[in-house]
């Protein structure tokens, strides 16, 4: 099973590097010196990984055969494409790799449908689902215990406890406009009334 684990970014100094966007979990392992790599597009590789190093927070990588920042500029958008046995397990039982996650149904403790998992963004910070909702917008989840409660594998779906607005800020904002034209609306029939009463206390006068 082919998955995508990094997306070559923009060269770095002068010898070959290039910045790298991680899509995996495991980049020690599917991003180490000496892997070898499929790419998209194809014409592009395969790629090996000669070194690999850690600046600012990024990483960064250089393949064999490429020693200038002409060559690693080329590469600029290079997916990196690594084979997984598809029924491997990361050795913690609650890590999952991406492709285990991805079309998971995304459901509320109650069972309410949320959506469905389409890409699982890995940030410095945390790594967050991209949850694909019936109505075909987007949220995102953090991967954190205290809003995934269950991830299950068998059933092909994850269990969240959203905290209040994670998911449901445009019902909120929907909930807050029904109330103000609602208020808005009484206070049209008050002021209506109270001209319909003046109206009419005029008119008594008159006869009199």
């Amino acid at each position: 099973m082919q998955l995508v684990v990094a997306r070559v970014g923009r060269a770095h100094g002068i010898k070959g590097e290039v910045t790298v966007e991680v899509r995996t979990d495991e980049p020690e392992l599917r991003l180490a010196p000496g892997a070898v790599l499929a790419t998209d597009p194809a014409s592009t590789g395969p790629l090996t990984i000669e070194t690999g190093r850690v600046h600012s927070g990024r990483l960064l990588l250089r393949f064999a055969g490429v020693h200038d920042r002409t060559a690693a500029e080329a590469l600029r958008n290079t997916l990196l494409i690594a084979d997984v046995d598809p029924e491997m397990r990361p050795e913690e039982d609650d890590e999952y790799y991406d492709h285990q996650l991805i079309d998971l149904d995304v459901v509320l403790a109650d069972g309410t449908e949320v959506g469905r998992i389409t890409e699982i963004s890995h940030l410095p910070s945390q790594d967050l689902f991209i949850v694909e909702r019936p109505d075909g917008t987007e949220v995102m989840i953090p991967f954190v215990g205290e809003i995934v409660a269950e991830i299950d594998l068998d059933e092909q779906r994850a269990v969240i406890t959203p905290p209040p607005g994670l998911i449901d800020d445009r019902a909120e904002i929907v909930s807050t406009r029904d109330a103000e034209a609602e208020a808005a609306a009484e206070a049209e029939a008050a002021s209506a009334k109270e001209s319909g009463e003046d109206s009419i206390k005029d008119s008594s006068g008159d006869d009199a």
